[in-house]
């Protein structure tokens, strides 16, 4: 990539309660699409597989022949699972939350960065570099179901030797996504987050990336340094695959033995957790209204990690998490609208857990 300019914006001087390390920024442009589109690019629907720039060109200009809401056009904005929840904790809960990456001199490094701050996110830990900011197409089908074909390979990123203890100390929990491509960081950022006494919550990204990496991943989850690990459906499978009961809660017995707190998220059929001995099942809410699963996952960590600094119990975590899962997929994109926030309150209401005092 060559000489890189780094500035760093240290505007917050707080520490801030949960910080997310999302190593290259990641713009989402996310569209509702046909199946047939789905049909010519790479790799399985459903999935998140890498691409190069040209591939991601070639996808975003084939979508706006194939957008199944006309008018509706390509949704821009913020993206990255990590991104997602730290936006959600602080627009949606009220928790003071920060960011930890990098973000390139381009238009798309300006809007990653105004999004964020404009979600009262504290940018103070993000370093500007010299180069692209990441990029990720969403395809959005009919049954609200998505596909991801993220462009990384030239995008900046923060480099493990870059992280320091002073990004970390004073927070509570450190929240990442598991990846490959930022393998080196992530090890750096859990080393550093342990010593300053942070608990760390690690999402396993894909069914690909536990598929294709599972030896590093089991480093991790084997190193105890991971306290709340949280996988869908589809990961949990694989994670178990080859195993005589290779069901979610086999997975997530796999995962309670490695880390404080285990989740595995069943789409429509809600989750099931276990903390020590306790196990829960929660139903879904809000499934019935889905038109698109993009951060459904993302925002049900959101509520699950505000039930956790709340104090709430293993059952109520859930219940916080479904309810904000549940916002999330009534619109298009990763973020949620004021109005999403609204009935995600109204639901918490109904179920008697204490409503965030936020500004939405």
């Amino acid at each position: 990539m060559g000489a890189e300019h780094l500035i760093i914006n240290r505007e917050a001087s707080q520490a801030a309660l949960i910080l997310g390390l999302q190593p290259a920024a990641l713009i989402d442009h996310v569209a509702r699409v046909d199946w047939s589109l789905l049909d010519q690019i790479p790799g399985e629907r459903g999935g998140s597989i890498p691409v190069a720039i040209d591939d991601l060109e070639h996808i975003l200009s084939e979508v706006k022949t194939h957008i199944l809401d006309e008018p509706s056009p390509i949704k821009t904005i913020a993206g990255g699972s990590v991104t997602n929840t730290i936006r959600g904790l602080s627009v949606g809960f009220g928790v003071s939350c920060g960011l930890i990456g990098a973000y390139g001199d381009d238009q798309q490094g300006q809007l990653f960065v105004s999004n964020m701050k404009f979600s009262g996110v504290d940018v103070s830990r993000l370093r500007m570099k010299r180069g692209p900011t990441g990029q990720c197409v969403c395809l959005v089908d009919a049954s609200g179901n998505r596909t991801m074909r993220p462009c990384l390979s030239n995008a900046v990123k923060i480099q493990a030797d870059e992280l320091i203890a002073e990004d970390v100390k004073g927070s509570k929990w450190l929240v990442l996504r598991f990846g490959m491509f930022n393998f080196e960081v992530i090890q750096a950022a859990i080393r550093i987050a342990k010593q300053e006494g942070l608990s760390v919550s690690m999402d396993l990204a894909s069914f690909e990336m536990v598929r294709n990496f599972r030896t590093p991943l089991l480093q991790l989850l084997e190193s105890g340094d991971v306290d709340l690990c949280f996988a869908n459906e589809d990961e949990a499978a694989e994670l178990v695959r080859g195993e005589e009961n290779a069901d979610p809660e086999a997975a997530l017995e796999f995962l309670a033995k490695r880390c404080q707190w285990a989740v595995v998220t069943l789409g429509p059929n809600g989750c099931i957790a276990k903390h020590g001995k306790e196990i829960v099942k929660v139903p879904a809410i809000g499934e019935a209204k889905a038109i698109d699963a993009t951060g459904a996952g993302d925002l049900f960590a959101s509520g699950f990690l505000y039930g956790l600094v709340k104090g709430l119990s293993l059952e109520e975590c859930c219940k916080v998490g479904s309810c904000s899962g549940g916002s999330v997929i009534r619109s298009l994109g990763g973020e949620v609208t004021p109005e999403n926030w609204q009935w995600m309150r109204k639901q918490m209401q109904i179920r008697g857990l204490p409503i965030p005092d936020t500004r939405t």
